[in-house]
């Protein structure tokens, strides 16, 4: 008797291990990520300098700072549409408004803060004071952003400085690259904030409205700030992508719409609220940057590759939904 109990007990501790693991969707996500990589490293050969791995990097952080802005969203049980009309205006006012020289490029780097911090505070106030559904509020701000790009910038042009191209780009004293130090800094930024009332505010109105506003949280400043966090994000992905592309163009943000929800998706983050985290889904946004790579290094079309990400997406919702469901049971 006592070793049937010690044998169920033992069987129970090493189910509620497998839900822990499988669970936690970015601990799944970066073993798939390291998983690619090899087969990556296989194809491409020489991946590990420094300049293979700078490069990388660049490419990855403006999805990877969309990715965390609209996982903070989404959190809250919203949904942010505005991402590519944010990363686009800033883009564009970056390529052509911005001149050369270090305090140019400061004045850049807080111009996009400042426009993805605006569309942020509108979409939150539309949202939690206006109630209005998120989807249709930051619908109607990213066609009016869109609009915006197009009347800063008509056709792709435009020349971003060689200071912002450089600086924010090129490996931190020659060891380090710059994008993997800012990604490790929004990574450590994240664990702050999510240590803070706010932090826990944002689960708490995500996992149950009604009962969060029952037990105090504030509900509406919650959605607020987090809409206006989530639109900084943009803007730090907008500012990223115009030192990695040195130039500007009015639909620079439309392909970041779709492979942010799947970025988010991948990470394990739930699209119901209340689960999941930022860092997921920037490793989920590193991911579907390296399958492009992957793919490209393997001598699949770029038609083909298309497919690939068609596929991945519909594997990012499937995903999300079984993390979302092994949570739950994790956590009965």
């Amino acid at each position: 008797m006592s070793a049937f109990v010690s044998r169920k007990v033992s069987d129970q501790t090493a189910d509620r291990s497998i839900r822990l693991w499988l669970g936690n969707g970015a601990l799944v996500v970066s073993i798939l990520y390291v998983l690619l990589f090899a087969f990556y490293a296989a194809a491409q050969g020489d991946v590990f300098g420094l300049q293979p791995m700078n490069d990388l990097a660049n490419d990855t952080l403006p999805l990877a700072l969309a990715a965390a802005g609209g996982t903070v969203v989404m959190l809250t049980g919203g949904f942010d549409l505005s991402v590519a009309g944010v990363i686009s205006l800033v883009n564009v006012c970056i390529a052509t408004q911005i001149g050369d020289g270090p305090l140019n490029a400061l004045w850049g780097l807080l111009l996009a803060i400042l426009i993805g911090l605006a569309v942020g505070m509108v979409n939150g106030a539309l949202v939690a004071f206006g109630k209005l559904q998120s989807i249709a509020s930051t619908l109607a701000t990213m066609i009016v952003c869109s609009g915006l790009a197009i009347v800063v910038l008509d056709a792709p042009g435009g020349n971003v400085s060689d200071f912002i191209a450089d600086n924010a780009t090129d490996p931190i004293l020659g060891v380090f690259p710059a994008a993997g130090a800012i990604a490790l800094v929004i990574v450590l930024l994240w664990l702050v904030v999510r240590s803070t009332a706010f932090g826990v505010a944002i689960y708490a109105v995500g996992a149950d409205e009604t009962a969060a506003s029952l037990a105090g949280v504030p509900v509406l400043r919650t959605k607020f700030l987090a809409y206006s966090l989530g639109g900084i994000c943009y803007g730090l992905a907008g500012f990223m992508l115009s030192a990695v592309t040195a130039t500007g163009s009015p639909s620079a943000g439309t392909p970041f719409l779709l492979l942010m929800f799947a970025a988010i998706a991948i990470g394990g983050t739930s699209f119901a609220g209340g689960y999941g985290g930022p860092i997921g889904s920037m490793v989920g946004a590193a991911l579907l940057v390296l399958l492009q790579k992957a793919l490209f290094s393997a001598g699949v079309s770029s038609f083909y590759t298309v497919i690939f990400q068609g596929a991945i997406m519909i594997l990012a919702v499937l995903v999300g939904g079984i993390s979302a469901s092994i949570a739950a049971g994790r956590s009965r």
